[in-house]
C-alpha cells in the first residue's frame, strides 16, 4: 500500500492499493459513514437539442460518497464502495443520490474519517511496509496434497488432490504413479508462481516431500531456487499447512505474515482457557467488564464482528477499542477468513488476553 498523504486532523489519509492483500486492509479500514473520494464514471442526463429528450451518458468525474456498504470482490479484484454522494461537481446535480465506488489497485482513493483510531493507523502502516511477494505452500504426503498461497487475510488454495500410491514393494508402480502425482504439483505450482516468483516452502510428514524438493530441482531447477524452506508436520494437505500456522514451524518464513501472529494469539487464548486461568476473557458483556478494570492487554475481535454490527453495538466496539487502547492495550483485528478466525467466532467473535485475573 502506497501511503501518498495523510493529515489526520483533518481525518483524511490518501493512499494508492498496490496488491490483492491491500484491497483487503482496505476493505478492514473503510467503516460505514466514513467518506471515500475518488475517480469513478456517473450516467448523466445530457440536452442533445430541443427536439430529442434528454440522453444518458458515461462521464468520469471525481466523486466523494458518505460509506453505506463496502463489499471485496477477490474474484474481480475490487472493493465496491456504495453511499451517499457528498462530493460532486455542481455542473452534474448527484449531491445526495446513491453511487458505487469501484476501488482497484493502482488507483489512488481518499478515506475521511471522524477519528482515526490507533489500529486502523497499524494497519495502514504494516500494509505500506509489505513489500514481499506473498508466500507459496505445498503440503504433501503419499497420499494428498495442497497448493495454496498465504495472503494477509488467510489461505488461498489453489488445488488439492488426493491418491493412493501403490506399496513399497511395488518398487516401479509406485515410481511411475509418484511421477504422475509430483507432475500435477508442479503444474498448479508454476501456474502460481510465474508471475512473481513467490517464495515458496514446502511441508508434510515423512520423506515424500523431500521426494518431491528433489523433483523439482531435476525438472524445474529456476522454480527450484525460490524454495526457502523444507518444514515436517504431523499432516499433508490444507491441514498441514494450518498446522504449520499453529505450531510456529513457519515463523521465520512467515515473519512479514500478520497472519501468524493472529494465529498465536488465539490459540493462546484457548490455551489458557483450556487450562481455566482467568487472565483470559470472551463475549461482548466479559470483555467490556474487563476494559471497564484497565484489564485488557490484547483485544480480539472479527473483521465480522465489525462490519456486520448494528449502529448501536458498533458504537460499543468503538468505545472498547478506544478506551483499550488509551489504557495501552493492544487491539488485533481478526480476519474471518482463516482457522484463527473461525475458532474466535466460536467464542462470540471477540476476547481479551489480560494483564491480571479478574473474577
Amino acid at each position: 500500500m502506497k501511503i501518498l498523504e495523510m493529515r489526520l486532523k483533518k481525518g483524511m489519509v490518501k493512499v494508492v492499493p498496490e496488491s490483492g492483500d491491500d484491497l483487503w486492509h482496505l476493505y478492514n479500514l473503510i467503516e460505514r459513514n466514513d467518506e471515500v473520494h475518488a475517480k469513478t464514471t456517473r450516467e448523466v442526463k445530457v440536452e442533445q437539442d430541443l427536439s430529442r429528450p434528454k440522453e444518458g451518458r458515461r462521464v468520469p468525474v471525481f466523486l466523494g460518497v458518505r460509506v453505506e456498504d463496502v463489499a471485496w470482490d477477490r474474484s474481480l479484484n475490487r472493493l465496491r464502495v456504495h453511499g451517499i454522494v457528498c462530493e460532486a461537481p455542481e455542473e452534474i446535480n448527484v449531491k445526495g443520490s446513491h453511487h458505487t465506488l469501484n476501488v482497484t489497485m493502482d488507483h489512488p482513493l481518499t478515506i475521511v474519517k471522524p477519528r482515526w483510531l490507533k489500529h486502523h493507523l497499524d494497519r495502514l502502516e504494516r500494509a505500506s511496509r509489505i513489500k514481499e511477494a506473498p508466500i507459496l505452500l505445498v503440503s504433501m504426503d503419499d497420499e494428498e496434497y495442497c497448493v495454496a498461497t498465504l495472503r494477509q487475510y488467510g489461505i488461498e488454495v489453489k488445488a488439492e488432490e488426493r491418491t493412493r500410491l501403490p506399496g513399497k514393494m511395488e518398487t516401479e508402480r509406485r515410481t511411475k504413479a509418484k511421477a504422475e502425482f509430483f507432475k500435477g504439483a508442479l503444474k498448479t505450482l508454476q501456474e502460481a508462481w510465474t508471475n512473481s516468483h513467490n517464495p515458496i516452502v514446502i511441508l508434510g510428514p515423512g520423506f515424500v516431500k523431500d521426494e518431491f524438493v528433489n523433483y523439482l530441482k531435476r525438472t524445474a531447477p529456476d522454480l527450484a531456487q525460490g524454495i526457502i524452506d523444507v518444514k515436517s508436520v504431523n499432516s499433508a494437505g490444507l491441514a498441514g499447512i494450518q498446522e504449520a500456522l499453529r505450531s510456529g514451524v513457519l515463523t521465520k518464513a512467515l515473519k512479514h505474515l500478520r497472519l501468524v501472529e493472529e494465529s498465536r494469539a488465539v490459540e493462546e487464548i484457548l490455551e489458557r482457557l483450556g487450562r481455566g486461568r482467568l487472565d483470559v476473557t470472551y463475549g461482548l458483556t466479559d470483555v467490556e467488564k474487563a476494559k471497564t478494570f484497565g484489564a485488557v492487554e490484547k483485544l480480539l475481535l472479527t473483521d465480522t464482528n465489525l462490519r456486520e454490527a448494528d449502529d448501536e453495538k458498533r458504537l460499543t466496539l468503538e468505545g472498547i477499542m478506544r478506551e483499550v487502547e488509551e489504557k495501552g492495550g493492544k487491539i488485533m483485528v481478526i480476519s474471518a477468513e482463516n482457522e484463527a478466525g473461525e475458532k474466535l467466532l466460536a467464542l462470540g467473535g471477540i476476547a481479551a488476553l489480560l494483564r491480571f485475573p479478574i473474577g
